[in-house]
């Protein structure tokens, strides 16, 4: 069962009591951590380059004068994070139907090998339309095969929507290959576009069949066509809510050498110790990343800067840190600052997997990302409502700061978007809790306009309102869920 399902909490919501802070975060506060680490000094905070050397000794020195001690594994502040690169060698390749090689005229194909070095013959190729049936399940037969597999998926199963979802699906079952096809509404640039981006994986957690790519539909089509089937009529087929893909009567011939890069980057991490041993610990996390020097060569402004997304956050928690650091708690209070977020929470995921304090022990994690959206006075939401036993509880906590609660559960679209995913799949009572996600029309307006741009940057107009309102809330939450007599939880099992 869940750890936070085993809580039993002992808390009176009408009776919450939270001390008055001393000194609330002022936004010149936040300004000053965000126009350092979103500089273009900083080169966008890419991991593995020097960007990343820069922003985890900031934050660590930061950290060390909010009076935060180091707490990684070996005493220092840096946890190391193993991770992978793969980028695109040298391939060969042939199809071949009833003994003869297709001449296709289409160059439209991107290889990429989960080894260094592949080589394959007599490989049969199986289309499998979007890659699942309607219950998720693969219908196709992909074992030891190549899985061709249309990129777009309309009809897919809701949980099976994302390219990876059905990727892993289809490795699960077995397919000794897996690549898409980019469809006729222009995703061949865009599938092409990442896999020729080397894309940073946690080789620890990946699941990769041994070749995986792309092909454009001009490609497919030539292909197919070679072959003697209707292109067409195999797409039509496709969209039955229960296909099961069929062979093409196809067989390929692969040589791929692929150009693969194993580094370690950092999460970073401190702890303010508590007086009383065995009770626990609050937890903060937000990720330092970001894109790094993202536009193309000719592009006026390169850099990624992230101000918002998030050296926004990281701010949030040194200046939370600074202001819980005054006085002693009964729980330890644990902060890190998490690698590789923007490549899928990969940071967060090398933590659930290895942490260097219990799991269990975490009575509650407040991710902060993103941050700097939300005027003053806006609402607080909570992502992660409803999964855990403590939405009334941070509720009351925020009523006494004087916030008003969006009691609504549209900011957990972005559930799974967030490190705190990464611990809540592991039991741990984890949520986001703030203003930025409780205007969602204002959360789209960033993220269909400077999100993942070079217009992430630091300017008169970036809103720090809302963000430095919630820095105040978070240290309110700090001192409550680490004083034991205020807020009690059973320990796992109980």
């Amino acid at each position: 069962m869940r750890l936070f399902l085993r809580a039993v909490f002992a808390v009176v919501v009408l009776g919450v009591s939270v001390p008055a802070l001393a000194k609330g975060v002022s936004e010149t506060d936040l300004r000053e951590h965000i126009a350092v680490l979103a500089s273009d000094e900083f080169e966008g905070r890419k991991p593995g380059t020097e960007g990343e050397a820069k922003t985890v000794k900031y934050i660590a020195e930061q950290w060390a004068k909010a009076g935060l001690k180091p707490a990684a594994g070996d005493g220092s502040w840096f946890e190391p994070v193993p991770l992978i690169q793969r980028g695109r060698g040298d391939a060969t390749y042939a199809f071949n139907a009833k003994g003869r090689k297709l001449r296709i005229v289409s160059d439209e194909i991107v290889l990429i090998g989960k080894e260094a070095a592949y080589a394959k013959n007599d490989l049969p190729v199986v289309f499998t339309g979007i890659g699942v049936k309607s219950d998720g399940s693969v219908g196709a037969d992909v074992a030891g095969k190549l899985a061709l597999v249309l990129f777009e998926a309309d009809n897919a199963p809701a949980k099976m929507k994302s390219p990876r979802a059905r990727r892993e699906a289809l490795i699960e079952a077995g397919a000794e290959g897996v690549i898409f096809v980019g469809d006729s509404q222009g995703n061949w640039p865009t599938l092409r576009r990442q896999l020729l981006s080397r894309p940073i994986g946690l080789e620890s957690r990946e699941k990769r069949a041994n070749l995986e790519g792309a092909i454009s539909s001009e490609f497919a089509v030539a292909m197919v066509t070679a072959a003697g089937r209707d292109w067409d009529k195999l797409r039509a087929h496709a969209k039955g809510a229960d296909y099961a893909g069929e062979s093409l009567g196809v067989e390929a011939d692969f040589n791929v050498t692929t150009d693969i890069y194993r580094f370690k980057s950092s999460n970073v991490i401190g702890k303010l110790a508590g007086k009383k041993k065995g009770s626990g610990a609050v937890l903060y996390m937000g990720h330092w990343d970001h894109l790094g020097i993202c536009a193309p060569e000719d592009a006026p402004d390169r850099i990624c800067n992230g101000a918002v997304d998030n050296a926004s956050g990281i701010a949030v928690l040194t200046e939370v840190a600074q202001r819980l650091a005054k006085k002693r708690h009964d729980r330890d209070i644990y902060f890190i600052a998490t690698t590789a977020e923007e490549s899928g929470l990969l940071g967060a995921y090398a933590y659930a997997d290895k942490p260097v304090f219990p799991l269990e022990d975490i009575v509650i994690s407040l991710n902060v990302d993103t941050i700097a959206i939300a005027p003053r006075n806006s609402k607080v939401a909570i992502i992660g409502r409803g999964t855990t036993s403590l939405d009334a509880t941070v509720e009351a906590v925020a009523r006494k700061t004087g916030r008003a609660i969006e009691s609504s559960t549209d900011a957990n679209d972005f559930i799974q978007r967030q490190d705190g995913w990464a611990l809540a799949q592991k039991g741990v009572p984890a949520l986001m809790v703030g203003g930025s996600f409780a205007d969602l029309d204002l959360m789209q307006k960033f993220l269909g306009s400077d999100y993942h741009g070079p217009n992430d940057e630091l300017t008169d107009q970036t809103e720090l309102g809302g963000a430095a309102e919630d820095a105040d809330l978070h240290i309110a939450l700090g001192n409550y869920f680490a004083d034991t007599r205020k807020y009690k939880a059973a320990k796992a099992g109980e």
